[in-house]
């Protein structure tokens, strides 16, 4: 035979170096930009291989255009209607709020049992409704939300509002979120003007009794099964009953609360769905200032008399 039995492959057609690394000889290439490329600068595409520059490129362009589409409002949506979060952010910072207003109070007080009493902060902050209703102090409805009485106190309150606060702000994002915890946080103070007014109150409790609230009402327009959620809240309230020093409205309030905005976050209509959301929420909050109002009113018609100096335990009875 004068011919081999297969062609020959000249020196003159050696294969091309890779192009990142040049000495390397190479048969393979980018399925995108053509360029030789060696295995170790090649990365399994959903056709083929890329090389490392095409990867990059290829995800600097999708994360540019997942950026515009959820800027566009477009997205993965929560059960709220909300974008889903990339991250949980409000709870890390409500927990650190917490956290340093304790230890500003410990610093001022010079004890971590008694850090209310001796601070400025806490004796400043913590809900004594008389002060409310009388001397018109009414940032304590809000700042006792942040203040806690020892260690033990906020250890309990900041561990479960890290259990509860993470899943619940993915489910109804950030906004929607700080709305909710807010007006919890409010429901509880007015339930404690209204029904418990002879002693302060400081914590978080009753924002985080409506977390719990609207989870409950989440689970059940998922029509998933309540079960344990409704055990975990029925034995919170026993022990909101059987511990001393609990305040048992601040909890109920927070509850009804929290649970009364969740559901007006996920049952409201998909049309229109943002402003639904905004005013019954902002509806709330009003209705819940009305019944503070109320008392507020009751209050100012009863004489209230220090019974404990060192916490401002009143007696309160009808009489100008």
């Amino acid at each position: 035979m004068s011919q081999p039995p297969y062609p020959q492959i000249p020196e003159s057609a050696a294969l091309p170096g890779c192009w990142w690394h040049p000495k390397r000889q190479t048969g393979l290439s980018c399925v995108r930009c053509g360029r030789p490329a060696c295995p170790d600068c090649l990365r399994e595409a959903s056709v083929g291989f890329q090389c490392v520059d095409c990867v990059e490129s290829g995800q600097r362009v999708d994360k540019e255009q997942r950026k515009q589409y959820e800027a566009a409002g477009y997205g993965q949506r929560t059960i709220t209607g909300a974008l889903m979060p990339r991250r949980v952010v409000v709870t890390p910072v409500l927990i650190a709020i917490n956290v340093l207003v304790f230890l500003l109070t410990v610093v001022q007080s010079g004890s971590v049992t008694n850090n209310n009493g001796g601070s400025e902060i806490g004796a400043g902050g913590w809900l004594d409704s008389v002060r409310v209703a009388h001397d018109g102090e009414y940032w304590r409805l809000f700042t006792s939300g942040f203040l806690h009485d020892g260690l033990l106190h906020i250890a309990v309150n900041m561990l479960s509002l890290w259990m509860l606060g993470r899943d619940l702000e993915r489910a109804m994002g950030p906004l929607r979120y700080t709305a909710a915890y807010l007006v919890s946080l409010f429901g509880g103070s007015v339930a404690v003007v209204l029904f418990a007014p002879d002693r302060p109150v400081v914590g978080a409790s009753g924002a985080i009794y409506g977390l719990l609230g609207a989870i409950l009402i989440a689970l059940l327009r998922l029509k998933l099964n309540p079960t344990q959620a409704l055990v975990i809240i029925g034995v919170n309230l026993v022990l909101s009953v059987s511990i001393p020093g609990i305040s048992l409205f601040a909890h109920l309030g927070g509850l009804v609360a929290g649970a009364i905005v969740m559901a007006a976050m996920v049952y409201a209509p998909e049309k229109s769905r943002k402003v639904w959301q905004s005013a019954t929420t902002a509806a709330i909050a009003v209705a819940l200032a009305g019944l503070f109002v109320i008392g507020e009113v009751r209050l100012d018609g009863q004489t209230c008399v220090v019974a404990q100096p060192e916490r401002d335990h009143y007696v309160c009875s009808a009489g100008s």
